[in-house]
C-alpha cells in the first residue's frame, strides 16, 4: 500500500475571492481562521468553525476575504493539492506520516478537529496519544518539548505530533489555544485520545480546556 500523509495547508483569500477549479476529492478537514467562506455550495462557515467532506470542494470567499486552515489525506507522492484562483494564495505549510495510528483488528480511522485552549502559563503533561496530527495555534504561544527538542510556536505555525512519542507542552503568558486534525482509530470516537506517561501526573489537575468542531469516521483510505 501506498504511504499515506497528512498534510496542512494556508490558503488565504481576497474578498470575493473564488478558486478556478474544485479541489479534488480527499479526506479533508477546513477550518476558517478569519473571515467566512462557502464551501460545498452550503451556508457560509464563519470564522473559527470547520467541516469535514470527501467531495471535491469549491470555495468561495466572504465580503471580508477568509484564511482557511486545510488537513488533507494524500499519498506521500502525490502532487501537491493547491487552491488556484485570482486573489488566493496557497501553500503546503506541514506534512506527517500517517503510519502510527494505533487501530485494532484492522478497525478504520477517523478524522478529528478540535481545540485546546490553556490560561497564562498553563500546560499539558507529558503525554501521548493514539494517532498522529498536526496543530496550528490560534492565540497566544506555546513550547513543545518532545524528541528532546524544544520548539517554540506563535499564531498560525503548524507542528506535527506523531502520537506515540512523548510531548509535553507549556502556554505562554497569555491564555493560548490551538487547533489541531487528527487521524485516530475509530473506537476513539467522541473520546480522548490522550495517554499520560507518568502515574503520578494521572490525578493532578489539568489546564487544558477543549471544544469539538467534529469527529468523523472515514474508514481506512488506501490512496
Amino acid at each position: 500500500m501506498t504511504a499515506l500523509e497528512l498534510r496542512f495547508y494556508r490558503d488565504q483569500f481576497q474578498p470575493n475571492a473564488e478558486i478556478v477549479r474544485p479541489l479534488k476529492a480527499a479526506h479533508r478537514i477546513v477550518y476558517v481562521f478569519e473571515g467566512s467562506v462557502r464551501a460545498l455550495g452550503d451556508k457560509p462557515l464563519e470564522a473559527d468553525s470547520g467541516l469535514y467532506s470527501k467531495a471535491a470542494m469549491s470555495i468561495i470567499s466572504g465580503s471580508d476575504g477568509a484564511e482557511i486552515w486545510r488537513w488533507e489525506i494524500a499519498n506521500k507522492d502525490a502532487e501537491e493539492g493547491l487552491v488556484e484562483g485570482h486573489g488566493v494564495v496557497s501553500k503546503l505549510l506541514l506534512s506527517g506520516p500517517l503510519a502510527t495510528v494505533e487501530t485494532e483488528n484492522n478497525e478504520g480511522w477517523l478524522m478529528r478537529l478540535d481545540s485546546v485552549a490553556f490560561p497564562a502559563g498553563g500546560c499539558a503533561f507529558t503525554h501521548t496519544h493514539r494517532g498522529p496530527g498536526i496543530r496550528s495555534l490560534v492565540a497566544g504561544s506555546i513550547r513543545i518539548d518532545a524528541d528532546s527538542t524544544s520548539h517554540s510556536y506563535g499564531v498560525g505555525e503548524p507542528w506535527f505530533e506523531s502520537g506515540p512519542d512523548p510531548v509535553f507542552a507549556q502556554a505562554g503568558n497569555h491564555p493560548t489555544r490551538f487547533v489541531r486534525g487528527s487521524v485516530l482509530p475509530e473506537r476513539l470516537l467522541g473520546k480522548s485520545s490522550i495517554r499520560y506517561e507518568n502515574p503520578e501526573d494521572l490525578d493532578k489537575p489539568k489546564d487544558q480546556m477543549y471544544r469539538s468542531y467534529l469527529d468523523t469516521v472515514i474508514g481506512k483510505p488506501t490512496r
